[in-house]
This record gives structure tokens, sequence and C-alpha cells, in this order.
């Protein structure tokens, strides 16, 4: 009997997320044993989403226009490619060719399956589906990073290119050899419609779909910062890889643990809510994690801040599918991930340069104050919503 349609996308995330998410530890800490310093670091990062950047809004368009397995046959076997490059290949400079094709490619698998999840169901069997998915990538958190962890200290960097490279090509197998691996859902209607409505702008100037993308960039902020500072700030106080990769995946399993229950919430109270009690929680945890320096102590405050952080993406994906016009779901899905790529750009070169200047305390700061803004803001959604509901 063949999986639900969900969990067939589900189980494909896991393997393809898994890859994507280690692979970020991995390079960073390659890049440290390579004698990098925090700035280059960061700017590896900033890598992995300089051709997003470019490239989200295109790819949500293509998903829109000819479907979604083509997609996401590219972002896997990119995935693939850009994993095999640092095993056969090395060298410092061969893990930023490697991040930029990871980038390139993965951000096409990225927007079709998101716009894949928000065409299966309506409602609430909309959030379950957005949920299940989130969970899957939840749990890439737990996996990844610290799988990466216990393969550096077991057979070392270059090996561990090479196992992470075989995860992907099992989507890339169904996907390729097996057509009806994916549900029929695209609407080819939506492709054909008037290039002229198709203008960016007309996005950006929806005043509901703007706040949640502003939101979904501060929460990237956070998720971004936490990836590119804990391996750096654990490097630093004398960790090891797997101490390291087991902090990140405490981090991951908090993801699992509220996503499970979002569901649950998001029908007792809205989305908005449930997003803006989130964020109040990750900026009060960001205010003291600088602070914080036992590997225990790490351990606890990443769970933490994995139960604040970890509906953020699940919830903005959601707001911005919900929000959108009809036929531009996958555009908007794109404009999302354009959004979530320059934050991405910009935090490993801006906080990278701050954390070497000034040390981690006012980098954590500024982002619990950029969480607080992001909380206001779904505050003042979740008021209206209340307002506009019939009484």
């Amino acid at each position: 009997m063949m999986l639900a349609p969900i969990f067939r996308i589900v189980l494909l995330s896991v393997l393809t997320h898994t890859a994507y998410k280690g692979s970020k530890v991995l390079m960073s800490l390659s890049a440290l044993d390579m004698g990098a310093n925090e700035f280059f670091v960061g700017m590896l990062f900033s890598t992995y989403a300089l051709f997003p950047l470019l490239l989200s809004v295109y790819a949500g368009k293509v998903s829109d226009r000819i479907g979604f397995r083509l997609p996401m046959v590219l972002g896997s076997a990119g995935l693939l490619l850009g994993l095999l490059l640092p095993f056969v290949f090395p060298r410092l400079e061969v893990l930023y060719v490697a991040a930029g094709l990871i980038g390139c490619c993965y951000i096409f698998y990225t927007v079709a399956v998101q716009h894949l999840i928000g065409t299966l169901g309506e409602g609430l069997e909309r959030t379950r589906n957005f949920s299940w998915f989130s969970l899957g990538i939840g749990m890439t958190a737990l996996l990844g990073p610290t799988s990466a962890g216990f393969l550096i200290d077991a057979v070392g960097h270059r090996a561990t290119f090479a196992v992470m490279a075989a995860m992907p090509v099992v989507p890339v197998l169904l996907l390729v050899l097996w057509a009806g691996w994916l549900p029929r859902t695209h609407h080819p209607a939506a492709g054909k419609s008037d290039k002229a409505q198709h203008r960016i702008g007309d996005l950006v100037r929806n005043r509901p779909l703007r706040r949640a993308l502003i939101t979904a960039g501060i929460i990237e902020t956070g998720l971004e910062l936490y990836n590119l500072l804990l391996p750096i700030y654990g490097h630093r106080i004398g960790l090891s890889a797997s101490e390291i990769g087991l902090i990140l995946g405490g981090f991951g399993f908090a993801l699992l643990v509220v996503r499970s229950v979002m569901p649950h919430l998001v029908k007792r109270s809205s989305e908005e809510r449930v997003l803006a009690a989130s964020l109040v929680l990750a900026a009060g945890v960001c205010l003291v994690f600088p602070f914080v320096t036992s590997f225990a102590a790490l351990l606890a405050i990443s769970f933490v801040l994995g139960l604040g952080l970890g509906c953020g993406s699940p919830l903005s994906m959601l707001l911005a599918f919900n929000r959108a016009p009809a036929g531009r779901s996958g555009e908007a899905m794109g404009l999302r991930q354009m959004v979530n790529k320059g934050t991405e750009v910009l935090v490993p070169f801006v906080f990278g340069t701050l954390s070497t200047a000034l040390g981690m305390v006012p980098v954590f700061w500024l982002d619990a104050g950029l969480l607080a803004v992001a909380a206001a803001l779904m505050r003042r959604d979740a008021a209206t919503v209340r307002r506009a509901a019939p009484q």
C-alpha cells in the first residue's frame, strides 16, 4: 500500500534536507579546520544564499507554470553534486563553489515542494499538511547536524561529504524513475495567465502578504544566526564536533516537539497569535544566550530557543500561501524564499563581522530586538483578524 501523498513528499524532503542541513555544519567546520576565520565562515554561509536570492521568484514562477517534479529533480541532483565536489577536491575555495552550486539548485526544490504542499488541501487540512512537512524538516534539523558532527569525529571531514552525498541519491532516483511518486495537483491554467498581471510589485503591495514576508525574514534571521554562530561559538570554547552536533540536534528536537502540537495550538487560537507568542519566547532566549558557556546549559537553552523559533517557518509559509493572490501561490512562495535568502546573504556577513569586532552579546541582543518587532507585527495582524471575524 502506497503512502499518502503528504508522507511521500515528507520522505523525499527528509532525505534531501538532512543532507542540506548537515552540509552547512560540515562546510563550516571544514572551513574552520582549513584555517578560515569567522568572517570567511560567514561568507561561506552567505554563498549558500546568494543565487537563491536572485532565483527564488523565478523558481516560484517555474513551479506555477510547469509543475513540481522537474524543479525537485534539479534541486536534489544539484545537492548531490555540490556535496561530491569537496570530497573530490578538498580545498577551501572548492567549499565556496560547492555552497554556491547547492544554493543555486536547491532553491528550485525548496520552492516547488512548499508550493506542492499548499495545493494538497484547504483550511485545517492545509495547516496539518504544512505541520507534517515542518515536522519532517524539523527532524532534519536534528539528524543533519548531529550526524555530521559524529561522522566528522569518526571518519573525518572529507569522508563525511561522501556519506552526505549518498542521501539525495534516493530522491533523485524516485523522482526520475517513478513519475507517480508525486501527486498530480498542478493547475496548468495558472501558468497560462496574462504575464502582465504577474508583476512582483503587486505582491509586495499586498499589505497582509508584505507583513508575512517581513516576519518570515526576521524568523530566518534568528534561524540563520543560530546556525552560523553556534558552530563558531562552540569551536571557540573548545567543544568537539560531536558536542556541537548534539547541541544543534537539541535545537532540532525542539522543532519536532513544537511542530507536533502546532495544529492543535492554531485550532485553539490562530496562526498569528501562536506565531507572536513563539517569537516573544525566542526573543527572551536570545537575551541570555551569549552568557551560557557550558555544554549542558547550551543544550538546554538551544532546546528552548527551538521551541520559540519552531513554529516560525511553517506558519510563515502558511500565511504567505493563504495571503497570495489566486494563481500566484508559487510566486508568493518564491518571494518568501527571496526574502529569506536575502536575509541569509546579509546575516552571515553583517553578524559575522559584528561578532568578530564586538563579540556575541550585541549580536544576540540585536536579534532579540528584531524578533520582538516580528511578534508585534503578528499581534497586530491577530487583532485585525479578530475584529474582522463575524460576531
